[in-house]
């Protein structure tokens, strides 16, 4: 549905037999071709869960930095250090958008790619949100400090927390994969770095939830500063 709101080109939908929604109404106007599976078929085509509808459409394609920086407004850039598990991705992408986020950096090489589980998990946030794909995540931030955009990186080795971020300048967002977090060298290249403050007894939290803390802690501050 999201899809077809977005305008992304649908060649085909697949459905289960007997099925009777909105989406194959929508898709007989818009002259959808429409392919009607058993479960078995169903389930070899689609793997995860499918919920009886899947659809083949066009590619997901990145744009490069530059164009993401070409682009008009606040910034607010979410740049993920090989991040390997497609779930932790699409939540990432679904708290991007709810909070118009600038776009998500990820490198072209060891980073998980866009996948059917990303973009199901993302339910539809990825045809909103600006995916960036970079050669060097390095390079990538000399190009936004270049642009007067601070880059701050998450990490538990740190005094600083979620208030020391400067919400009234642009940002980037750094986040480390799954288990490893940031690397060196990119937190080293950070301007600074913060953790979230955590009063429990777990002292670290899943990236994706870490993402949509820190986002929303961004948004909500900058709706109080005069920029």
């Amino acid at each position: 549905m999201a899809a077809m709101d977005a305008g992304r080109k649908i060649y085909e939908l697949y459905c289960l037999e007997n099925q009777k929604h909105e989406i194959i109404d929508r898709a007989k106007t818009m002259n959808i071709k429409i392919k009607t599976l058993n479960k078995q078929k169903m389930n070899q085509m689609f793997t995860n869960t499918h919920q009886g509808f899947g659809a083949l459409v066009e590619d997901y394609t990145m744009i490069s930095l530059e164009q993401a920086l070409k682009k008009p407004g606040k910034k607010l850039y979410v740049m993920l250090d090989s991040l390997e598990d497609p779930h932790n991705l699409g939540a990432i992408l679904r708290s991007a958008d709810a909070f118009n986020v600038s776009g998500i950096i990820i490198p072209k090489n060891r980073s998980v790619k866009i996948t059917p589980t990303v973009i199901k998990v993302s339910t539809g946030a990825i045809e909103y949100v600006d995916m960036i794909n970079v050669t060097n995540l390095n390079q990538a931030i000399d190009q936004l400090k270049k642009h007067n955009i601070w880059v701050v990186g998450l990490d538990l080795d740190t005094e600083q927390t979620l208030d020391d971020i400067h919400v009234e300048t642009d940002l980037c967002v750094v986040l480390g994969s799954e288990g490893k977090g940031i690397s060196r060298l990119v937190r080293e290249n950070c301007d600074y770095t913060v953790k979230i403050p955590m009063f429990g007894h777990v002292n670290s939290l899943n990236v994706s939830v870490t993402a949509g803390i820190v986002i929303q802690d961004i948004v909500s501050r900058r709706g109080s500063v005069h920029v």
